[in-house]
C-alpha cells in the first residue's frame, strides 16, 4: 500500500472524480477525510470505502470559505496528527457550448473566480501545515483546454490554464520545505457524471460527441475515472517523490496533437 498511514483530504469527494480518487487513496492505505457541501453523497462514498476495509470520515465543508477551510485543517491536524495529501476536485459551475461573443461576463468569469479562490484557499492552508512537517502533496485537476485551444468552453478553459499556472508558481515556493504541488490534466471520462447524464438525456447525440473526443486522442480511447484516480494515488505517494511543479497529462495524448485524421498503420 503506497499511501499507508497517510492522511488525505479530498474536497468535492461526493462527485464522480472526487469519490473515485477518495477510493483510490483509501485502497492504498490512506485515511481519507471526505469533504463537501452535502453530507449525503459523502456518506455513500464513506460507506463504500469502509465496506472494503478502508478508512474514511465525512465532514460538511465549503471549500470556498477561507475561514472554514483553515478551521477544518487545524482540527484535522489535531485529530489525526498530520496532513499528507490535499486534493481539490470541487465543481467550477462552468457554462459551456456557448461562443465567447455570446456569453455573459458573469458566466465567463464564474469558473475562473471559483477555481482560483478554492485552489488558493485549500492549497495555502495545506501548505502551512505541510511546510512545518517537511512533507506533503497538494493535487489539483484540470482538463484538455488547459493545454490546447478548445472552442465553446467558456471560462472553463482559462480556469484550467490558471490552475496549471498556479501549480508551477506555488510548487516553486513550497518545494524547499519538502511540499510537492502537482496537477492532473484529464481528457474527460465517459463514466464521469457529466458524460453519463448527457448520455441519459441526449442519447446518440452525446455518444457521437464522445466518439469525436475519442477520435481526437492518440490512443483512440478516453481515460476512465479509475485511470485518473490511479494517477492521483501514485502522485500522492513517495514513489513520485521527485515530481512537482508540473501538470501530468492523462488525456491519451490529446493535448500533444489532435489525432482525428490518424488511422491505425497496417503492418
Amino acid at each position: 500500500m503506497i499511501l499507508k498511514n497517510k492522511v488525505a483530504i479530498v474536497y468535492g469527494a461526493g462527485g464522480s472524480l472526487g469519490s473515485a480518487v477518495s477510493k483510490a487513496f483509501a485502497a492504498e492505505g490512506a485515511h481519507v477525510l471526505l469533504t463537501g457541501i452535502r453530507s449525503k453523497s459523502l456518506e455513500k462514498v464513506a460507506s463504500q470505502i469502509k465496506q472494503v476495509g478502508g478508512k474514511a470520515d465525512v465532514f460538511e465543508l465549503d471549500a470556498l470559505s477561507e475561514k472554514a477551510v483553515r478551521t477544518f485543517i487545524g482540527f484535522a491536524v489535531e485529530e489525526y496528527g498530520h496532513l499528507d495529501v490535499s486534493f481539490n476536485a470541487i465543481g467550477l459551475q462552468d457554462k459551456q457550448d456557448i461562443p465567447l461573443v455570446h456569453m455573459s461576463l458573469e458566466d465567463f468569469y464564474r469558473p475562473i473566480e471559483i477555481a482560483m479562490r478554492t485552489q488558493f484557499i485549500t492549497g495555502t492552508a495545506a501548505a502551512r501545515v505541510m511546510s512545518k512537517q517537511g512533507s506533503g502533496v497538494i493535487l489539483s485537476v484540470t482538463a484538455t483546454p488547459g493545454g490546447i485551444g478548445y472552442p465553446k468552453v467558456g471560462g472553463f478553459g482559462p480556469a484550467c490554464c490558471a490552475i496549471e499556472g498556479l501549480v508551477r508558481n506555488f510548487a516553486s515556493e513550497v518545494g524547499p520545505m519538502g511540499v510537492r504541488v502537482i496537477n492532473i490534466r484529464s481528457a474527460g471520462s465517459p463514466d464521469s457524471r457529466p458524460f453519463t447524464e448527457a448520455i441519459a438525456n441526449m442519447g446518440e447525440v452525446a455518444l457521437d460527441f464522445i466518439h469525436k473526443l475519442e477520435d481526437d486522442t492518440m490512443l483512440k480511447t478516453l481515460p476512465m475515472i479509475k485511470d485518473i484516480a490511479n494517477v492521483a494515488a501514485f502522485l500522492a505517494s513517495d514513489k513520485a517523490g521527485k515530481i512537482t511543479g508540473v501538470t501530468i497529462d492523462v488525456t491519451s495524448g490529446t493535448t500533444s496533437a489532435l489525432n482525428y485524421t490518424a488511422a491505425q498503420i497496417p503492418f
